[in-house]
């Protein structure tokens, strides 16, 4: 349903530290992409969908836009309950903070297990599985 997404960070090395961390415990990659970003993925030989991180704002992107004036929630699909586990707990390890421990979430009806936290933008990262 996604091609591609994109937002800006106030320090590339510390969210790319961050982002290599948590991502990995769900399949996903931190992935090369210039001095100024990185993307996140399922490889660099099967890049898209993907999810542009940087510290430059892209020419298409107007003047008014600022670096997590309106923190972004991206929501991760993980395998399993174990996988969600991991990615909270590599998180928290790499700098996030707890925006809610791994758990049950929505109406039971809804069968879905999920943890969030904290970037180190204040943006809101999750990863959960329907089960």
């Amino acid at each position: 349903m996604i091609d591609h997404m994109g937002f800006r960070v106030r320090d590339l090395a510390v969210s790319r530290r961050f982002y290599e961390a948590c991502v990995r415990t769900i399949g996903l990659q931190v992935i090369d992409n210039t001095a100024e970003s990185f993307l996140i993925g399922r490889s660099a030989e099967a890049p898209i969908p993907f999810i542009w991180v940087g510290t430059a704002q892209p020419a298409f992107w107007t003047s008014g836009h600022t670096t997590s004036s309106s923190p972004i929630h991206i929501g991760f699909r993980a395998a399993n309950r174990a996988a969600v586990d991991a990615f909270y707990e590599a998180a928290m390890a790499a700098g996030g903070r707890d925006n809610g421990a791994p758990g049950p979430r929505g109406p039971a009806a809804m069968k879905y297990y999920g943890a969030y936290v904290l970037d180190p933008d204040g943006n809101n990262i999750e990863a959960g599985v329907r089960e």
